[in-house]
């Protein structure tokens, strides 16, 4: 990202370097160290009676940024802006990348891969994954089947998968939800697991399972494991729909009661 500035609206990671009466300098941490400015008016929402009880130097912020003048080397940043949300997660991300990061430089210097061949490594990732990190998650369990598949040599593969299990240890959210399925008519038994079966079928984030068990007929437990909370959630209700939605089609009736 040498030559690279953030693009409006975009949510950053920054170092504050200097506060001053009138806002607060910092440095850009994934745009090689550019700098952006965050004035005083967009530091909070209140009232503003000392700046540095917001922003002190060494203190690492998420901002949004507002605008960019490449010609002029400038940048403006919000602290204001940023939701609390938006922090967590760009703030979760921000350390992936870093620790991705970190597990790459420690294979390739255990089996010496060349700085060309750490390239390529990051562009075959980049192929098929929204990040590195997701990559390496995935070699935990995947082995270094999961980068071979990618095009990289196996020993880079090896050398990664076995980076990624001493540095990542994989945490799963679960989610459930008790649905209530009936069809009097003659296929009954066959549309609820028709419903069922088409349910367990969605399309699903990576890292992610469903199962679907009865706990006393009408009634059934739908569980998903993820890889976080919001994906666990989401698949949760997809999954819910889509149960509730084929049993209607195929004459029954289902409600979500739990």
């Amino acid at each position: 990202m040498e030559n690279e500035y953030p693009d409006v609206g975009d949510l950053v990671i920054a170092t504050v370097v200097r506060v001053v009466d009138y806002g607060a300098y910092v440095r850009l941490d994934e745009y090689q160290g550019k700098e952006g400015m965050i004035h005083i008016s967009e530091i909070s929402t209140t009232w503003v009676k000392n700046i540095r009880d917001h922003a002190r130097e060494g203190q690492k912020l998420v901002l949004k940024v507002l605008r960019v003048n490449p010609q002029r080397g400038q940048i403006d940043l919000s602290l204001r802006r940023v939701t609390g949300r938006e922090k967590a997660e760009k703030m979760l991300q921000w350390k992936k990348e870093k620790k991705a990061e970190s597990i790459l430089k420690s294979a390739s210097e255990r089996i010496k891969i060349e700085p060309t061949s750490v390239e390529m490594i990051k562009q075959k990732v980049s192929e098929k994954y929204d990040s590195l990190y997701d990559a390496l998650e995935d070699s935990v369990e995947g082995g270094a089947e999961v980068f071979v598949k990618l095009g990289i040599p196996s020993d880079s593969a090896t050398a990664l998968s076995e980076a990624a299990k001493s540095k990542i240890r994989l945490e799963k959210a679960k989610v459930k939800a008790t649905v209530e399925l009936t069809c009097v008519k003659p296929i009954g038994v066959d549309a609820i697991k028709t419903a069922l079966l088409d349910a367990k079928k969605i399309r699903k984030p990576r890292g992610t399972d469903v199962k679907i068990y009865t706990v006393g007929s009408p009634r059934y437990r739908i569980e998903v494991t993820a890889k976080d909370y919001n994906d666990g959630e989401r698949t949760l209700n997809e999954v819910v729909d889509e149960a509730l939605a084929t049993i209607k089609n195929l004459g029954g009736e289902g409600r979500r009661i739990g």
